[in-house]
């Protein structure tokens, strides 16, 4: 696929774009996913409870939970749908000398990221059903420290054709 209708301010002379896809929407539940979860439904639980105990004194004071219920189901449900949402606002590409990560979110607006692909570009395969390529990784920091993300083509359909071309950009580099 060389086609660069519209990619010519992004694209450098002598890159060819080799594969585009997107990857799958689908709203998937991670083991990750068990700690907040459990964490947000206890924390929806006892504002639940302590909106009913407001409820039965009388007056509109019990609404006041209503605020900490809808936090713990954003804690409880929020990662999981917005990693949904994330790749289904996500267009993927890759061309003879990186990968193209663009995003179109509502609250970021829409980005573009590219990652060279070198002969040293740690490519990992990561088995599921699709599979992802992971290819680069951030490094997030918190309060209390830092941790690694990693980058790369998520829950895409052709993982193994585009993993062996990933290789084969590799060795061209080489």
């Amino acid at each position: 696929m060389s086609n660069r209708s519209g990619w010519e301010s992004i694209l450098d002379e002598d890159e060819v774009i080799r594969w585009q896809g997107r990857p799958d929407g689908a709203v998937v539940w991670k083991v990750s996913n068990i700690g907040g979860l459990l964490f947000g439904a206890a924390f929806a639980g006892f504002a639940l409870f302590w909106m009913i105990m407001a409820a039965q004194a009388g007056g509109g004071f019990w609404m006041f939970g209503l605020l900490h219920f809808s936090v713990g189901i954003g804690i409880a449900i929020g990662p999981v749908f917005w990693s949904a949402l994330r790749r289904r606002k996500s267009w993927y590409t890759l061309t003879n000398k990186r990968a193209i990560i663009a995003t179109d979110m509502p609250t970021k607006g829409r980005v573009l990221r590219t990652y060279p692909i070198t002969k040293d570009t740690m490519l990992e395969i990561v088995s599921g059903d699709p599979a992802s390529i992971t290819f680069a990784s951030d490094q997030r920091h918190r309060k209390n420290g830092s941790y690694k993300v990693k980058i790369g083509f998520e829950r895409i359909n052709d993982a193994k054709q585009v993993y062996a071309l990933m290789r084969d950009i590799q060795k061209e580099a080489a």
